[in-house]
């Protein structure tokens, strides 16, 4: 039996420990893939798209790690939104022109499914392939939710792998929807009220 995941706050000077973390969390992600389906441009340019949808999470005390830095949340606190002038600058160079236009209708999807009361967003979070099923991903969540009650606020993400939603169901999150344009697969926006 596995001991229970130590969760604790990235410390300044472990940002790039924990975004190298979500790279490679995300590498079999269908979204992030189909955002880079090239390995090199992915390694090239998924970095710099988690800095900017959830690196606030740093500045804000609001990014944790637990396994020895394998696993990694981002979460971004009520009123802080993701960079989204650095995110379309990204998006507008590095992603491939032949779906740009079904991203942003993604993305616009995603911002109308957002919750408009305060509350917490969980833009990322990534087990690395080695340390997966070891409870990293559900002591993350954890973690993060027992504030989200505490301060009596819900919590939202986009899961971006259906694989997982049972997951985020274990921990209270409900489906809103299904969003989806074009080529893009799907993308599930969860709410979790406040418990």
């Amino acid at each position: 039996m596995n001991e229970p995941a130590t969760v604790r706050t990235v410390k300044p000077g472990e940002a790039e420990t924990a975004v190298a973390t979500v790279v490679m969390a995300f590498s079999g992600d269908p979204a992030a893939r189909w955002m880079y389906p090239d390995p090199q441009q992915y390694l090239l340019h998924f970095p710099r798209f988690v800095r900017a949808f959830g690196g606030k999470a740093f500045h804000h005390g609001s990014a944790h790690m637990a396994g020895d830095g394998s696993a990694a949340a981002l979460w971004l606190p009520p009123d802080v939104a993701p960079d989204e002038d650095e995110l379309m600058r990204i998006l507008n160079t590095t992603v491939d022109e032949g779906i740009r236009h079904d991203l942003f209708a993604v993305f616009e999807q995603m911002a109308a499914f957002h919750p408009t009361q305060p509350h917490w967003y969980l833009p990322l979070i990534g087990v690395d392939a080695p340390a997966q099923n070891r409870g990293f991903g559900a002591a993350l969540l954890r973690h993060a939710l027992a504030r989200c009650d505490a301060e009596g606020l819900p919590a939202y993400l986009e899961s971006s792998n259906p694989r997982n939603v049972t997951l985020y169901r274990r921990h209270g999150f409900e489906l809103l929807g299904e969003i989806r344009a074009g080529s893009s697969p799907p993308v599930l926006p969860m709410l979790r009220p406040p418990q």
